[in-house]
């Protein structure tokens, strides 16, 4: 359904109005196309404490000055005291009015010096910081903190946070390279999957359809799996983007099985889409909505994670992206069986991360979106829905092309580095944040 509030606020009178009421005035994002692949304009660097980085080789063409860029890389790696604390501010309090429209702030910091409390209090100022502006910017502009201590481990992610693929994603903390490894991608940055097979679950229609399609785009190899009664849909798709259909209830008790089954070549990449709701207030919700939404939303995940890497088909270098949610993260009313669902895909990244890479060399990451134009949820209420659309810091719902590009990023060759981390598509949701 589409979002008329955001078309009549793009026009004159629109933004006239909403202005002289106060009411959200979200802009148009500038998402990724084949003809506009990148955000156009100059990239500032800017600097506060004393930084070791060498950002040239990671983050090209930065330029010391502009008056209007597109985007803006604050390197504030150097940061250990409040004293250099407020050179965050000197160095962006110029600049920030003058971002272009959909432009990009990308704030780099260390990871927290448990031997330096000076240090680590400043640090994890930066967070604040980072999500403050990101909800104070506007004009579809993001803000996001990426943590790291070495710049070739944050390639990938600094291309896709200064790249029109993160529209959506903003008021994020990235850590980079504290439970991964840095892995030259070595790749066509326009077909980083290229010889790479994908498996996406849920991929017939809605969010998972996207991400097979941005897989795809990206040159992966993509096996669609739905369940048997989308096993139409998931053809048409399959077939689209020149990969093969599977027609599977993840739920089995041999679903792991017959997916190795059916990827004797082996698999690269495994997203864990598929999932379902079944809302109502606990005090009336029966055993089986209960049930049913854990052994889709995390039962089959457990499942299916675990028989494919110790199968071996997950190959080293693999990728495993599950899909949580902010109602994993934040709660919601009516939801405690979703929730819970959601924050146990939360658990398993985090608690699986570490020992993956040790063990198979396979990163864990999850996406967690937030209101996501799609048919389930232009079914909600009008009220509720536009309720949902404005509480962010976009004033605006995503696309699922939105999840689709941050799950295409962690499951780059060029990603290695990023592990164990839940990147909210929220456009900075103000629930949970």
């Amino acid at each position: 359904m589409a979002d008329r509030y955001l078309t009549f606020a793009g026009t004159a009178p629109g933004r006239f109005l909403t202005r002289r009421l106060g009411l959200p005035q979200p802009a148009a994002l500038k998402r990724w196309s084949p003809e506009r692949p990148a955000l156009e304009g100059d990239r500032l660097l800017r600097t506060a404490g004393k930084s070791d980085l060498e950002l040239t080789d990671v983050a090209p063409a930065l330029t010391t000055s502009s008056e209007r860029p597109v985007a803006v890389l604050l390197d504030a790696t150097g940061v250990r005291d409040v004293e250099t604390l407020a050179e965050a501010h000197t160095a962006l309090h110029p600049v920030v009015r003058s971002v272009a429209a959909s432009g990009r702030i990308v704030v780099l910091g260390a990871p927290l010096d448990p031997a330096d409390h000076h240090q680590a209090a400043v640090q994890q100022a930066l967070e604040g910081f980072t999500r403050s502006l990101g909800k104070e910017i506007g004009r579809g502009r993001t803000v996001n903190l990426v943590r790291l201590t070495d710049a070739r481990a944050a390639g990938s992610t600094l291309r896709f946070l200064l790249s029109p693929r993160s529209a959506y994603v903003s008021g994020q903390v990235i850590e980079v390279g504290a439970h991964g490894e840095y892995d030259d991608p070595g790749a066509d940055p326009d077909r980083p999957l290229a010889g790479r097979t994908a498996l996406v679950t849920g991929a017939a229609r809605g969010i998972g359809e996207a991400v097979a399609e941005t897989l795809a785009r990206d040159g992966a190899r993509v096996v669609v799996l739905d369940v048997p009664q989308a096993e139409q849909d998931a053809r048409r798709v399959a077939d689209r983007l020149g990969g093969t259909a599977l027609a599977l209830d993840i739920t089995a008790p041999d679903a792991g099985g017959r997916i190795v089954a059916a990827l004797p070549d082996g698999l690269d990449v495994l997203v864990h889409n598929a999932g379902i709701t079944r809302d109502r207030r606990l005090v009336n919700m029966p055993a089986e909505r209960w049930s049913s939404v854990l052994d889709v939303n995390l039962t089959s995940v457990l499942r299916t994670t675990d028989a494919l890497l110790e199968s071996g088909t997950l190959r080293r270098g693999g990728r495993i992206v599950a899909t949580a949610s902010i109602a994993g993260l934040a709660g919601n009313a009516g939801q405690t069986n979703y929730g819970a669902s959601k924050a146990g895909v939360v658990g398993l990244v985090r608690g699986l991360a570490p020992r993956a890479l040790a063990e198979h060399g396979v990163t864990v990451n999850a996406v967690a979106p937030g209101f996501i134009e799609t048919k389930m949820t232009a079914a909600v209420p009008l009220f509720i829905r536009e309720a949902g659309r404005r509480m962010n810091s976009l004033a605006q719902g995503g696309l699922p092309v939105d999840v689709a590009e941050t799950t295409a990023w962690l499951a780059e060759p060029g990603s290695g580095a990023v592990n164990g981390q839940v990147v909210r598509v929220c456009g900075q949701s103000l629930l949970g944040a």
